[in-house]
This record gives C-alpha cells, sequence and structure tokens, in this order.
C-alpha cells in the first residue's frame, strides 16, 4: 500500500468516526451546529478526493444523510436553525461535488450531479415545510449549480493551460528545426566554397601540374561527399526555413562551431564557477559537419543547464571517437532532478531533436549517485574508401 492510499483510508475513517460522534454524542445539539461540523469533517476526505473522487462524494452524501436525518436536534419555532444545518451539509457535498467536475470525465460528473441533486431535493423536501419549501429547494440548487460552475472553470483553465504548453513545446521544436537548418546553410555554403576554390585551381594546372590536380579532385570528391551525406540524413526531416531576420545575417556567414572549441565552452562554463574536465578517447579524425555541430550544440545546452539549474561545482565531458559512432556525455555533481531545466525552458527538447535528425540516440536523467548525466551517441557515416573496399 502507497502512502497516498494509506493517507485515504485514514481520511474516510476519520470522517466516518467524525460524522458517528456528531450523530452519536451530541444528538440534542442544534441543527447548525451539526450542519458546521459535517462542513468541517469533509476536509478529512482531502486523500480520498484526489484517490477517488467518486467514493469521496459517496462519503460526504452519506454523511450529510446521517446529520440531516439521524438526530433530532432543537429546532427554533420557524426551523430556521434546522434549514441552516441542512444547507450547511449539503454545502460539503457540493465542495466535493466540484472537485469531481473539475478533475472526472463529462459521463462521471453528470451522474454524480444527479444523484447529488436527487439526495439534497429529497433532503429538503422530507424536512423543509410550508411556502420555505420552494426558497429552501432554490438556495440549495443555486449553490449546487455555483460549486459546480467553479469546478467546470478550473477545468477549462487547466485544459487551456495544458493546449498552450502542448504548443509551445510545438513551436520550440519548430523553432529548432529552423536553426538547425540555416546551421546546415552555413555547412553547404563552406563547402561549395571549398569545392569552387579546388575546381578553380585544378583547371588552372590540370594541364601543367596534373599531380596538384589530382589532389585537388580527390578534394572535391571528399568534400562533396561529405555533404550529401549530411544532406540526405537532415534536410529530408526539416521544414523549409523562412529568410533569417535581417539582424542574423552576419551570424549566417560565421563558420560554424565544432568539437574543435570545446574547451573554449569549458573555460566559460569554469568562469561561471562550474570546473569543467574534458576527456576525449578514440582517434580523433574529422567527422561529418552537420554531426560534430549537432554534438557541439549538446555539450554547450548540456553545460548551459549544468550552469543555471544543476548547482555544482564540478562537471565533466568526454567525447569519444569510435568505429561507427560520436558519443558525447556531460556529467556533474548537482541537485541531479533539477539539472534538465524541464520547467523553464526547451534544452532537452531541442537536443533530442538533433540527435533524432541524425539518427542516433539521447539518454537524460538523474545519476545514482547524484549529479545530472547527459549522453548522445550519433551515427557516423561509412567513409568512401571503406564502402569501396567493401565492395
Amino acid at each position: 500500500m502507497t502512502r497516498t492510499d494509506a493517507s485515504a483510508w485514514a481520511g474516510g475513517a476519520c470522517y466516518v468516526l467524525m460524522i458517528g460522534l456528531l450523530v452519536g454524542v451530541a444528538p440534542r445539539a442544534s441543527g447548525t451546529v451539526h450542519g458546521v461540523g459535517a462542513l468541517l469533517a469533509v476536509s478529512l476526505l482531502a486523500a480520498v478526493v484526489r484517490r477517488s473522487p467518486r467514493l469521496a462524494l459517496g462519503l460526504a452524501l452519506l454523511g450529510t444523510v446521517a446529520v440531516v436525518v439521524g438526530p433530532p436536534g432543537s429546532e427554533q419555532p420557524n426551523g430556521t436553525a434546522s434549514y441552516q444545518g441542512q444547507f450547511l451539509s449539503c454545502l460539503a457535498v457540493d465542495l466535493v461535488l466540484g472537485f469531481l467536475v473539475a478533475t472526472c470525465a463529462r459521463r462521471s460528473w453528470t451522474t454524480a450531479v444527479a444523484v447529488s441533486g436527487v439526495v439534497q431535493l429529497l433532503l429538503i423536501g422530507g424536512f423543509t415545510h410550508g411556502d420555505d419549501l420552494a426558497v429552501n429547494g432554490l438556495v440549495a440548487f443555486l449553490a449546487m449549480a455555483a460549486f459546480c460552475m467553479a469546478g467546470l472553470l478550473s477545468r477549462e483553465r487547466r485544459e487551456h493551460a495544458a493546449a498552450l504548453r502542448t504548443q509551445e513545446v510545438a513551436e520550440a521544436v519548430t523553432a529548432e528545426r529552423l536553426r538547425i537548418a540555416r546551421e546546415l546553410h552555413d555547412m553547404v555554403a563552406h563547402s561549395i566554397g571549398v569545392i569552387a576554390i579546388q575546381a578553380g585551381v585544378g583547371s588552372r594546372v590540370i594541364e601543367t601540374q596534373p599531380v596538384e590536380a589530382r589532389e585537388a579532385l580527390r578534394a572535391i570528391e571528399a568534400t562533396s561527399r561529405e555533404t550529401l551525406s549530411g544532406l540526405r540524413r537532415t534536410l529530408v526531416s526539416l521544414r523549409r526555413a523562412g529568410r533569417p531576420a535581417a539582424g542574423s545575417e552576419q551570424s549566417l556567414l560565421a563558420p560554424s562551431p565544432g568539437l574543435a572549441d570545446v574547451e573554449q565552452l569549458a573555460a566559460a562554463t569554469v568562469g561561471a564557477g562550474v570546473r569543467v574536465d574534458v576527456c576525449r578517447s578514440g582517434e580523433r579524425r574529422p567527422v561529418p559537419a552537420d554531426i560534430e555541430l549537432s554534438a557541439y550544440r549538446i555539450v554547450q545546452e548540456a553545460l548551459t543547464n549544468v550552469v543555471r539549474h544543476a548547482g555544482a561545482v564540478h562537471c565533466r565531458v568526454v567525447i569519444d571517437y569510435g568505429d561507427d559512432e560520436l558519443s558525447v556525455e556531460v556529467v556533474d555533481d548537482g541537485r541531479g532532478a533539477g539539472a534538465n531545466g524541464a520547467a523553464h525552458g526547451f534544452g532537452i527538447i531541442g537536443m533530442r531533436e538533433r540527435v533524432g535528425l541524425l539518427g542516433g540516440e539521447l539518454s537524460t536523467g538523474p545519476r545514482p549517485g547524484g549529479g545530472f548525466r547527459v549522453a548522445a551517441r550519433l551515427p557516423l557515416p561509412v567513409p568512401a574508401g571503406v564502402r569501396e573496399e567493401a565492395r
């Protein structure tokens, strides 16, 4: 049994005990006293309401019936105190009913409203006489309607907040895709520039210096293969990006950062108060520009989250050049659960989007010994020479 279940059972038992005391120990008290007691006792059903709203409503209805029907009470000649007790007892039911309307499905809460209305109508009809019957019934109906409307407003506000959150996530994903598209534009522009330069060199020396011309052609082939491979992996998954803003044209012309710049990130993070150790393993070699850029951005976002949310003093960045994949891992000794900043931004969403576009895997979460871990595995394409040898 979980702690929530235990709290619900304990609250329900205490509520039944409290109603029993009101009915059995103080039977001659006024109806107002019993109504106030029933209204206060319903607070004991808070855990039951969260766990099982329909059960809580059933207990509240039984308690109201017991308080109104059970003790004879001491009424004033005009029956005012008796009706005050009835109204307060029914108000306890309306509180639970409002929560049920706010949280349960439409079919459940409409049934609950109908049952509660019938029970309250029977109680008022059986214990109210004369001209007060219509007035008392109208007041009880308005009170129940007010709590139901409050529940509906709470439900609509919660659903609206969830819809806004979904829209924000979708907009964040779209913005991330467009940003990746702009960065890929930098990669393609750089590669085409290299190809153009090498082609110009080759055309000028092809007759006088055939060796240099052959090297230029090899460079053109390698660059074009690498660029085409990156475009196949990413552009098919990206939406068409719009024109960049006028203020971002300068940033588009800047070279894209890569894994060689991770030490600069580490130095900046040290300046923010977090010591960063960068470890590299495997054979360091050039990797496709889009993969290197994504790995750099993942490290950058992870270190940003460490500084903003983790409260860490030490962080380790591990970059592993495997045979068929590039692995990046960022671990810290901070608070752990709050390190990803999921409640305040879309950093993890952006990382997952980048890794998904490249066909890789991303793992994020608290470490068993404390702190937080971000690990990404990005598959590397097979080099052209290896493919030809395999044939």
